[in-house]
């Protein structure tokens, strides 16, 4: 017998509630859209929660990418004690730190201040759709079944789940399907700070250092700088043929990976986050395998302490202060679009009048064991997002925001960092409650400089920067 369904109808609603879709639900309900925002997981904010550094919110010259709400839920940060700062690593990041446990505490207020529905534990199943026009989103939750209506919708899935619903055609992966590994972040503490950053200002060798264009110092006179700043924001290498990490992996103490990223969560604990394990071969949408993952992942981490504790000074009294509360996925689909966004436009820094976003962060495509491709942004600079790379083929009224926008596979591997997903919120929000304030039925009928303009005035960035 069918089930009845409860019916709540909004302007716009937004699926998924990682970086990318809390800044695209706030965006769109600051304009005054009527918005929902459903997330599967216990919690919204996906990787903004788990400690990760806010890479892509700047590019290589250090000029920031990101304003609007995705600034905005910073600055919160930063009046609650939670901005730890914006390190530069000595080859071609700033990382925007954030204490994950005030954003945890920052990303439901500023959804709730800004009037946002949250739906939490609440899955898709479903769209009603109609020849390429989305018009409701069926969610099962904790309770009875759900339909969501709404005027526009924003794909934040990270998967192309609802686009890929509604029709839009997509690609995945390589040519041959190979995906980027799968990795879990997690935390650890209390850190030495001062005896880890004699060890970086000793021992420049050991680490990724003067790789960008835009660095005129030796390896050494990053590794004083990374010193001086106070913040270890830095990566352990495994290239090197006399590394300590690449030894470790020589020996079994540790396994094949392309280095240690370290960035700081929390100077008050003395804590820091790694971004270092990795699995590959796992098909994301496979739920059993996602299981053995998470157990490998697992395993890894305790492994990643131990090589830390005994090998690299300051860690030798530090244990797991925290893991990520899901597995990070690097890659899945990528939807057929309007426009795409080529290797080119990213390796060049190209500029173009249909901006509504902006990356900035090195083409960056992890492999199996210790290979990784990164090629620089040339000059440090910036490139442009395109207002048709969000817009899936025969699709009227979604707009899709994150990794799962029409790329190349290369320009996918920079634009996929938090800071370039956030700013594609924005402008998937915006454009999202400016359909449904003008009664669009189709996203392409609005105006792209009136879109321009009300995101400039709404605080996002997409002029002046190199």
């Amino acid at each position: 017998m069918p089930r009845s369904l409860n019916h709540r109808s909004f302007d716009v609603i937004v699926l998924g509630a990682g970086a990318s879709g809390v800044v695209a639900a706030i965006a769109a309900a600051n304009l005054g859209a009527r918005t929902a925002l459903i997330e599967r997981g216990s919690a919204a904010g996906g990787e903004l929660i788990s400690g990760l550094a806010i890479l892509g919110s700047s590019n290589s010259r250090g000029e920031w990418l990101i304003g609007g709400p995705a600034k905005g839920l910073i600055d919160r940060c930063d009046k609650l004690g939670g901005f730890v700062g914006r390190p530069f690593d000595g080859r071609t990041m700033w990382g925007a730190c954030v204490d994950p446990e005030i954003m945890k505490l920052v990303v439901p207020e500023a959804l709730a201040d800004a009037g946002v529905a949250t739906y939490l534990s609440a899955t898709a199943t479903d769209v009603v759709a109609h020849e390429g026009s989305v018009h409701g989103i069926i969610v099962e939750g904790r309770g009875e079944p759900m339909l969501l209506t709404a005027a526009a919708f924003v794909d934040a899935s990270g998967d192309a789940f609802l686009s890929q619903l509604a029709g839009a055609q997509f690609e995945q992966g390589a040519p041959d399907g190979t995906l980027q590994p799968m990795s879990l972040t997690f935390r650890a503490g209390p850190v030495h700070y001062q005896q880890l950053l004699e060890f970086v200002r000793d021992n420049p060798q050991e680490f990724m250092l003067a790789e960008s264009d835009v660095i005129t110092k030796s390896p050494a006179e990053c590794a004083a700088d990374i010193y001086a700043s106070g913040l270890p924001f830095v990566c352990l290498q495994a290239e090197g043929e006399h590394t300590l990490l690449r030894e470790a992996m020589e020996h079994g103490q540790m396994y094949p990976t392309t280095g240690i990223y370290i960035y700081p969560t929390s100077v008050q604990r003395q804590e820091l986050g790694l971004n270092t394990t990795r699995v590959v071969g796992v098909d994301p949408f496979d739920s059993e395998a996602a299981g053995s993952a998470m157990a490998a992942l697992s395993g890894q981490v305790t492994q990643v302490i131990s090589f830390l504790r005994s090998t690299i000074p300051g860690f030798s009294d530090c244990q797991v202060s925290g893991v990520s509360g899901r597995i990070g996925i690097r890659e899945t689909r990528r939807i057929l679009g309007e426009e795409r966004l080529e290797t080119d436009d990213v390796v060049e820094g190209r500029k173009r009048a249909d901006v509504v976003a902006k990356g900035g962060h090195h083409v960056d495509i992890h492999g199996s064991g210790r290979a990784q491709q990164r090629i620089h942004v040339k000059g440090g600079k910036s490139y442009d997002i395109p207002f048709g790379a969000l817009i899936p083929k025969h699709v009227a009224n979604v707009m899709v925001s994150g990794r799962c926008f029409s790329s190349s596979r290369e320009a996918n591997g920079s634009a996929r960092h938090m800071g370039s997903c956030m700013a594609m919120g924005q402008a998937s929000g915006t454009a999202a409650a400016l359909t449904a304030r003008q009664h669009r039925a189709n996203v392409r009928e609005l105006d792209l400089s009136e879109l321009q303009q009300v995101l400039r005035t709404e605080g996002a960035i997409l002029d002046g920067i190199a």
